[in-house]
């Protein structure tokens, strides 16, 4: 039974408690010498578009994305105590997650708006980090639209692991656009409402299979595994 999971981190896997928006608010500072007049807009979006919006609303021309993404590194790098003191691990995420690493044929790795470098710090912030295939994950360097970095997961998992094109994959996430990202590439998806979107909302947005948190390991596998079957 193989299966290729990719779990979404923020508010999915963790609760960054207003770290990541300090982040981009850290990169904008250190590229265009000014504080942001307002919050970064995050809901899902990877950091390419994350920043570049940044840049467009303030008036300003976007750097090229090296110095963006070395910005926005060295300010998670910075934040990593902070994160640690003030986020968590969301309810039965270690569990769920060293559930699906024992799972035979089953490879695990996440899918992320984040760069990768802040995805390490905010998985190793909580000891995550090691119950995740990370080399195989799409990041938000990858692409600008979620749906693309489905196929760059894949891609990964075929030349690093040998995974056939058609294992099925599996989404993981908490925002209509994991599930928009799963529907458009012929991924399932389990969305959860551990973010700010309602079990309802996620439903409409075309997710089956809906949990209000990845708290009960039990449920959690079945449903991946169910995926698995199709």
């Amino acid at each position: 039974m193989e299966l290729f999971v990719l779990w979404d981190i923020d508010h999915t896997l963790i609760e960054n408690a207003g770290v990541s928006k300090e982040i981009y608010a850290a990169a904008f500072r250190a590229l265009s010498g000014r504080e942001p007049t307002e919050p970064a807009r995050t809901e899902g979006r990877t950091d390419r578009l994350i920043m570049r919006d940044m840049f467009v609303r303030e008036g300003l021309p976007a750097p090229d994305w090296h110095f963006v993404e070395t910005a926005l590194a060295q300010a998670g790098e910075a934040r990593l105590e902070e994160l640690r003191r003030r986020g968590t691990a969301l309810p039965g995420v270690h569990d769920a997650l060293k559930a699906a690493s024992a799972q035979t044929g089953w490879v695990s790795s996440v899918l992320t708006g984040n760069i990768s470098a802040n995805a390490r710090v905010k998985l190793a912030a909580f000891g995550l980090d090691s119950l995740l295939d990370l080399p195989v994950g799409a990041y938000g360097a990858d692409a600008e639209l979620r749906p693309h970095l489905v196929a760059v997961a894949r891609e990964r998992a075929q030349r690093l692991h040998g995974v056939p094109a058609d294992v099925p994959t599996v989404l993981v996430g908490d925002t209509p656009r994991d599930v928009e990202a799963a529907l458009t590439t012929g991924s399932g998806v389990l969305a959860v409402a551990s973010g700010i979107h309602t079990q309802e909302e996620l439903t409409a947005a075309g997710a089956v299979e809906v949990l209000p948190d990845l708290s009960d390991t039990k449920r959690v596998l079945g449903i991946l595994g169910s995926f698995a079957g199709h």
